[in-house]
């Protein structure tokens, strides 16, 4: 073949190649159609489609008057993906202002995009307020996304902290309540799907699926913020004053059980709890375990009454002040020689209480401490609860006896011996402590009330009845007496016992109690007060038992009932009754302004033009009248009156303006207030022009 027919062969076979490659890119086009399309479709529609996050608003915490102790605030997090076409160009800009804005580096936000673990997205930052949110929507950086999420506040900051508790970075509970309702409080969130631009960009999605958050509830705490607040002052007081370690408090109603303060010191901020020790976020009250001292003979002192082994009025014999039993010798602060069983109580005798326990066998006075809920936790609505220590008898020594009927071998938290205090309040039931009344849902309707439950009865009524003035008489006269408050029956008992340390006491280390009951009579408030090693004295009628005092004292005024006890209000006459003013001659409107001003009913008889005047009234003047009297006033018209001065002192500037404007004379006004002067004098012919004195 020639080389020319060489030449157009070839043309000609590229000429139909580039013929038929349209062709087969449309049969390719047609095939991929046909065969993946669905496929290739679908998974465009979910490369478009994401799926947004709707958070649940975590549930509030509200005292018992509704004010709020923990609320949510919002706030974002700014994320991004860095894969987003147009961000590249911005970068470098973008990580400068964000730098200014948020105090660090912009090298700090390069690195975490490099270290980025997934291609498409990485949290640059956390915590943004509303207006750095704001700020960042402005720069308009493809790629930029800001995600709200709500973070915990504590308004009043430390105040009953280790009962709220706390939550992490997660939103999720870790301390207090906010753990332990944690599943109520923290709501389930919602979720809506958007679509992705190729920018990244997300918008809304119509027709998209929305599933609305459902929003945490909210917690009414038995707790009052007043009292709160009260509590913790006094008790950080006394433990600044005693020199103590740590202190702990915790007040109830022992009728129901509801918890009305309780507080730690030294105590930590929610807001920040990380910035305060361990140790400041424990909960001692009820994590605590320590030996009660003198404030468990009241167990012993239930079971030798009901058991019949002694009676209040029988004679103890405490000697000189000590007594050996089973080898170990027992001491008495003061020697009180022959006394009756209730002054063992009164005067707080080790000796008295270890010769009346030497009666009892060792199930007897086991059996009285666990009803009264030692060795057990009160099941108190709070995490962390220890059960303390009450060995069973087979393993009790030969001291166990009369050492337990002292408050010692025996282990209990500070909420364990209240709960033991409430019984005897209350007529022998234990009942079972809760800080939260109610849980509401978002909209205010109450979705579960708490309903005060008794655990057990303790002990029997009549025995209550008996003791409870014994223990009145721990205040009046004995070892509490530094609880007394002028006007107020109060009852209780201080307690001292020694401290535990690795298993063994430590010389010169003590803790100090007082738990009271008041009003002794009729008992609304049981409260104790513990310190730990205080150093300005190691009883608790000295440094626990003032602490009690002034929490009760600035305390009655939240109690109507018992402040009126106190102080008693005056009685009120059932009527008050006041001289009638006179207003004859006055313009009607002044009149009845002066009369409604005095409480009184106002009706006229005569004309009623606008400007008309008062001739008589009824009653007459001076005669005694009560609140809502009706004072009839007959009027005339302005005409008939003679043009006469009439005695305005008293009145306002304003009234005396308006009295003399209808007789359309001129008036010149000094000062302000009410009239003290006046020219001419009242009963004067009036003239063209009067001069009032005001002040």
């Amino acid at each position: 073949m020639e080389p020319r027919d060489q030449m157009l062969t070839r043309m000609y076979v590229v000429l139909v190649l580039v013929a038929l490659w349209p062709l087969a890119i449309t049969g390719r086009m047609f095939w991929i159609y046909l065969g993946e399309g669905t496929v290739l479709r679908a998974e465009g529609q979910r490369q478009v489609r994401a799926v947004v996050t709707i958070p649940a608003m975590r549930g509030e915490i509200l005292d018992r008057a509704g004010r709020a102790l923990a609320v949510n605030t919002v706030r974002y997090d700014l994320a991004l993906d860095p894969e987003v076409e147009g961000f590249a160009a911005r970068a470098s800009a973008f990580f400068e202002r964000l730098a200014r804005l948020t105090g660090k580096s912009a090298a700090y936000f390069r690195r975490r995009v490099a270290r980025r673990q997934s291609p498409r997205y990485v949290v640059l930052w956390r915590g943004l307020t509303e207006a750095q949110k704001t700020t960042i929507e402005r720069w308009k950086v493809p790629g930029v996304i800001l995600e709200p999420h709500f973070t915990r506040w504590y308004p009043y900051g430390s105040l009953a902290a280790h009962v709220l508790g706390f939550v992490g970075a997660d939103g999720h509970g870790l301390a207090g309540l906010e753990l332990q309702y944690d599943r109520y409080l923290q709501g389930r969130p919602g979720r809506r799907v958007v679509q992705r631009d190729r920018r990244g960009v997300l918008k809304p999605m119509v027709g998209g699926e929305v599933v609305e958050p459902v929003h945490g509830q909210t917690l009414v705490l038995t707790l009052d913020l007043i009292r709160q607040t009260i509590l913790e002052e006094e008790l950080a007081r006394g433990v600044a004053e005693a020199g103590a370690r740590w202190g702990t408090a915790i007040a109830m109603d022992p009728r129901t059980g509801a918890v009305l303060a309780m507080a730690n010191v030294p105590t930590y901020d929610p807001n920040q709890p990380t910035a305060a020790p361990e140790e400041a976020r424990r909960n001692r009250a009820i994590t605590d375990r320590l030996e009660p001292g003198s404030t468990f003979k009241l167990v012993a002192a239930i079971a030798a009454l009901e058991q019949g082994v002694v009676a209040l009025d029988d004679t103890i014999d405490t000697g000189d002040g000590w007594a050996v039993f089973a080898g170990r010798t027992i001491r008495d602060v003061h020697a009180y020689g022959r006394i009756s069983f209730a002054e063992v109580l009164v005067h707080s005798s080790n000796v008295g209480i270890a010769r009346v326990a030497t009666q009892l066998t060792p199930g007897i006075l086991y059996q009285y401490a666990r009803n009264l809920g030692f060795g057990q936790p009160t099941l108190i609505d709070l995490p962390g609860e220890v059960s303390g220590t009450l060995k069973r008898p087979d393993q009790w020594s030969g001291t166990t006896l009369t050492s337990m009927s002292m408050g010692y071998e025996v282990d209990a938290t500070p909420l364990q011996i209240l709960a033991a205090y409430c019984a005897l309040a209350n007529g022998g039931l234990l009942v079972r402590p809760y800080v939260v009344a109610e849980r509401r849902a978002v909209t205010g309707e109450v979705i579960w009330r708490a309903r005060p439950d008794s655990i057990r009865r303790a002990f029997r009524r009549e025995t209550a009845r008996r003791l409870l003035p014994v223990f009145e008489r721990v205040v009046n006269e004995g070892t509490g007496q530094a609880a007394r408050i002028e006007g107020l029956p109060v009852a209780g008992k201080t307690g001292t016992a020694s401290k535990v340390v690795k298993g063994r006491y430590q010389p010169g280390a003590y803790r100090a109690s007082f738990v009271g009951l008041f009003p002794a009579d009729d008992p609304r408030v049981a409260l104790i007060v513990v310190l730990d090693e205080p150093r300005r004295s190691i009883y608790g009628g000295q440094v626990a038992a003032p602490v009690f005092r002034r929490i009760a004292e600035r305390w009655i005024g939240t109690f109507p009932k018992i402040a009126e006890r106190i102080a008693p209000r005056e009685a009120l006459p059932e009527h008050v009754m006041r001289p009638l003013p006179s207003v004859s001659g006055q313009p009607l409107a002044v009149a009845a302004a002066r009369l409604w001003a005095e409480g009184l009913e106002v009706r006229t008889i005569g004309p009623e033009a606008e400007q008309v005047f008062v001739a008589t009234q009824r009653p007459a003047p001076n005669a005694l009248v009560g609140p809502g009297t009706t004072v009839r006033l007959q009027t005339v018209r302005s005409d008939t009156l003679p043009r006469r001065m009439p005695d305005l002192r008293g009145l306002s500037a304003r009234q005396a303006l308006y009295w003399l404007a209808t007789y359309r004379v001129a008036v010149r006004v000094k000062g302000h207030g009410q009239v003290v002067a006046q020219w001419p004098r009242p009963g004067t012919p009036l003239p063209k022009e009067v001069y009032l004195q005001c002040q």
